[in-house]
Formats: structure tokens, sequence, C-alpha cells
């Protein structure tokens, strides 16, 4: 059976800590015998000889043949360790003199700050590790197209479970043009995201306030095939600064499926009004919403007149905004 390693964490070796306490066993050996009793040669012995006395393990006796002694352990482990703390103390000197060059910079450079990832796979595999990464907060601006498939139940299965770090989304006007992410989005909330209606400039995805990512150009049809992920600096305070401000403004919105909330609002609105009045206020347009929830362009018309006028709204996105004042935009399903 091997021995059990006591002295690595001190710089010793395998075979010298075999040869010291073999040593130790022993008592005092010439070369041949210590090489014996360790299972080596007499060569290998006297080669590793002055390591074995720079460290502090073992002494020379007087006198022909060479013979050996081992250093008490009480006096070798303290000189190792006495050793290892000058080390670790130089070390510690020598990372604050490196910080000290680094300091002495006018600024990060800009490919410490910058990252380009190029390709929609690549853009898919980064968002994800983005988002898995979060240990505090995510922050969302959520805008088609998106580089993760919505509708893959693999990927929502596979959402990471952050209790630590709650997620914040603010949903823009077109944010659910594709059938699958109404759904995907009450998962979320569901998970714990807290949700907001309100206008979205851009897509972007910021991982407890220390990395952001989002689109390389503006260009839709273009925008999840490059993007840019931004480190720490004045840009990323910015992007931060702006999803705080369109947080303010946006509007709450919470889809859940607890029965209670259906009890206390089985009069009025209807868990297909609140659909509307919460498609509504992101500015979706009659057609959009009807292929949203499978209804047809004529019923879903009379439902958004019959809802402004309950509301007393003076237009389609003034509806959704009182329901979410009122706090009407609950889904049930």
């Amino acid at each position: 059976m091997a021995q059990r390693r006591l002295l690595e964490g001190l710089g010793v070796s395998v075979a010298e800590e075999t040869a010291y306490r073999a040593l130790l066993r022993h008592g005092p050996a010439t070369l041949s015998e210590l090489a014996t009793e360790t299972g080596s040669s007499a060569a290998a012995i006297r080669r590793m000889l002055p390591r074995l006395e720079d460290l502090g393990l073992i002494s020379r006796v007087a006198g022909r043949p060479l013979r050996l002694i081992a250093t008490p352990p009480s006096i070798a482990i303290d000189v190792l360790v006495a050793r290892r703390q000058e080390e670790i103390t130089h070390s510690r000197a020598a990372a604050a003199l490196l910080a000290t060059e680094v300091a002495d910079r006018t600024g990060p450079h800009p490919e410490e700050v910058l990252e380009v990832v190029t390709g929609r796979d690549a853009v898919a595999r980064r968002y994800i590790q983005l988002e898995r990464s979060a240990k505090e907060e995510m922050l969302v601006l959520v805008h088609p197209p998106y580089a993760v498939d919505v509708s893959d139940e693999h990927h929502a299965n596979g959402r990471p479970a952050r209790p630590g770090a709650p997620t914040r989304g603010i949903y823009g006007p077109l944010a659910f043009d594709d059938p699958a992410m109404l759904e995907h989005t009450r998962r979320a909330i569901a998970e714990g995201e807290r949700a907001r209606l309100g206008q979205v400039p851009l897509k972007l995805a910021v991982a407890d306030r220390r990395t952001a990512m989002l689109p390389l150009v503006s260009d839709d049809n273009r925008a999840v095939d490059n993007a840019l992920v931004v480190h720490p600096s004045a840009l990323l305070d910015a992007l931060i600064g702006l999803f705080e401000v369109l947080w303010q403004t946006a509007v709450p919105l919470r889809l859940s499926a607890d029965p209670e909330v259906g009890v206390e609002r089985e009069v009025w609105p209807q868990p297909g009004d609140t659909e509307v009045l919460a498609l509504l206020a992101v500015g979706m347009k009659d057609d959009a919403i009807a292929r949203q929830l499978g209804l047809s362009p004529r019923t879903v018309q009379r439902r958004v007149q019959e809802l402004c006028e309950r509301l007393d709204a003076r237009t389609r996105f003034h509806a959704g905004f009182l329901a979410a004042r009122h706090d009407l935009l609950v889904l049930d399903r």
C-alpha cells in the first residue's frame, strides 16, 4: 500500500519524503543501506543528497564511509514551514508590486472590455453561459429574434436554478410575436422572474452587473448572428443605467397558474381577457394577438373594443396600460 504523502504541501517530492522517512525508521545509514530501505539505487540517493540537505531533512555523520542521519521531525518540519511562509510573504509582495503596475495604466485595454462573438450557435452558447454564470442578478431586455429556441424543451428544462440570482425582464411590443414566447415567459415567471412590459430599444442581458451581452448590429435580421460582450467599463455602467430607467417606466406583468387568482376575478376580467390585455400592453396588433391566442382577427377586434369600453380607455395601448396599473395582467391557465 502506498504511503500517505505528509510533506507534499511543504515542497517535498515523493522520492525525497520516502528517503527521509526511511532514514527516520532505520537510523543512521550508508547510501547502500538507504537505497535498500527505499528500493532505489545508491546513485539515485547520491543525486538526491544536495536537495535533502538543502531542505534540512538530513545531515552527514562524520567519518567514513559516508553515513546519513535524519533531522528530527520537530526541527525539520518547523524549518520547512518557516521557509514556505517566507515564500508566501515574497509572493504577496510580488502581487502587490504587479498590482501597482496595472494601476499605473491609464485604463483597461479595449480587448479587455469588449468581446465579439460570431455565429448564431456561438451566440446562443455564450448567452446560455452568461445566464448560468449569474450569481446575484440577471437583467434582460427581451426583443426578437432569439438566439436560443424558446420552444426547445431541453433548454427550458435546463434553465439554471438560481435562487440567489433573481431575474428582472422587460418585454417589448414585439416580444410575443414568437408563438412560444408567452409560454416560455410563463415558465420563467413561475420560476421567480420579475417581468414587466415596456419599451425595449435593444436586446440586452446583464449578469451580476459585471458582464453584458447585446447584438453587434441593430438590424433585426442579423441580430443573433453576432453579439458584443461587454465587461466592466463605462459602457457597461451606461447599459445598466438604461435598463434601470426602462424598468422604472415599465408596468408589471404576472403570468400565474395560481387558481386562487381565478377565484378572486371570476366575474371580470376573464382569463381570455387578461391575455388580450397583456398583449395590448406590449403594443401587439390585432392580427398578431389573433395568431398568438389562436383566435380570429374579428374575435380579437370585438374583445379589444369591449375591453377599451370597460376600462374607459382612449386607445388600445391605453387599455393595456390601465390594466397593468390596476394589476389586471394576471394570466391564468
